[in-house]
């Protein structure tokens, strides 16, 4: 719907005189420093399908690899020497990379953040509110607990604005609950093996815990809880579709899923052609609201239940587009197919 109008205007136009009604011809960048996270590989694929699908774009050139700032410095001014008009990226560190993002912007190359913040001046930012993600979540475990207990607190990577984000969100539901303690804090690096040895290495010392708050490593933790044998407590993780299969499928599990669409990374990409052809949002940043989903109720478990998707990768969220942003098919996002692939 965002381009509707536009679209429509442009075709009844261009059909008299026979040339396309989009010929910006835009080649975008991609930079990403996490691979092998179910949702870094769904934000991946959604970037890829919108380009594919947005008729001003003509090429994508994807650095997608694990790395750090240092390493991202390097993609982003190796994507500035190739000539692309926009670069979308998820940044690794909100301040690190400024040297890049402003030698982008003053070459004219419109610079979008997706999932978490950059602060460079001139740089736009669409992310999912990761505060009010973490703050949902964290609130329904508290309530289900009583207002009293203790739990265990997995984040994701040290230092990532998406993660400090996300521990002001925690850290506001905590304030509302004087009578629960937090037993024990980890980084999970937002990798599915890790995390799921991290809450094996916490089972077997025996230190008691009544719930477990997890920054999307979540259907990997109620498997260590399975295959070790140890009293399922409450958990909150994200829309991954392993973990929303299980909030209906495992005995005795109660959780709650708070949507986090990787799709995400498309609508940077719909964002940033937005941008490149005139449409700037009044505003730098635009921020997507998360909802929870819970099984505790048979309303909640009816939305669950309506939500699963059997396609999807486990560790993929089942929120595989963005209304009114993304206008790519499923069967494209899963294909994973750019215009340059």
């Amino acid at each position: 719907m965002r381009k509707l109008m536009l679209a429509v205007a442009a075709i009844s136009i261009s059909s008299a005189i026979s040339f396309p009604a989009f010929a910006a011809d835009y080649k975008i960048g991609v930079s990403n420093t996490v691979q092998g996270n179910g949702w870094r590989e769904q934000m991946i694929c959604a970037m890829r399908a919108q380009a594919l699908v947005e008729p001003d774009v003509s090429g994508l050139i994807v650095s997608h690899r694990n790395t750090d700032s240092a390493g991202q410095l390097e993609d982003l001014n190796n994507l500035i020497a190739a000539g692309v008009d926009a670069i979308v990226l998820n940044p690794s560190n909100p301040d690190a990379l400024n040297s890049a993002i402003d030698n982008a912007i003053s070459k004219g190359i419109v610079v979008v953040a997706v999932d978490a913040g950059v602060t460079a001046k001139g740089a736009y930012i669409l992310s999912n509110n990761q505060e009010k993600y973490a703050y949902l979540g964290a609130k329904w475990l508290f309530e289900k607990l009583g207002g009293s207990g203790d739990v265990v607190y997995m984040r994701g990577i040290a230092g990532v604005s998406a993660d400090t984000d996300r521990d002001n969100g925690f850290k506001r539901a905590l304030a509302e609950f004087s009578g629960i303690n937090v037993v024990h804090e980890v980084f999970t690096g937002w990798q599915q093996d890790q995390g799921k040895q991290q809450i094996f290495d916490f089972l077997a010392t025996g230190i008691h815990f009544d719930g477990v708050w997890t920054s999307g490593i979540d259907n990997v933790i109620v498997d260590a809880f399975v295959e070790s044998g140890a009293p399922l407590v409450p958990i909150v993780g994200a829309d991954n579709a392993g973990f929303v299969q299980y909030l209906t499928a495992v005995d005795g599990l109660e959780g709650a899923a708070v949507t986090n669409p990787g799709s995400v990374g498309g609508a940077g990409i719909a964002l940033a052609v937005d941008i490149l052809n005139g449409n700037a949002p009044t505003e730098t940043t635009v921020l997507v609201d998360p909802v929870l989903w819970e099984n505790t109720t048979a309303d909640g478990r009816a939305v669950i239940e309506a939500a699963q998707n059997p396609n999807l990768d486990p560790e993929w969220p089942v929120s595989v587009t963005v209304p009114g942003w993304t206008d790519y098919s499923m069967d494209q996002i899963i294909a994973c197919k750019g215009p340059s692939s």
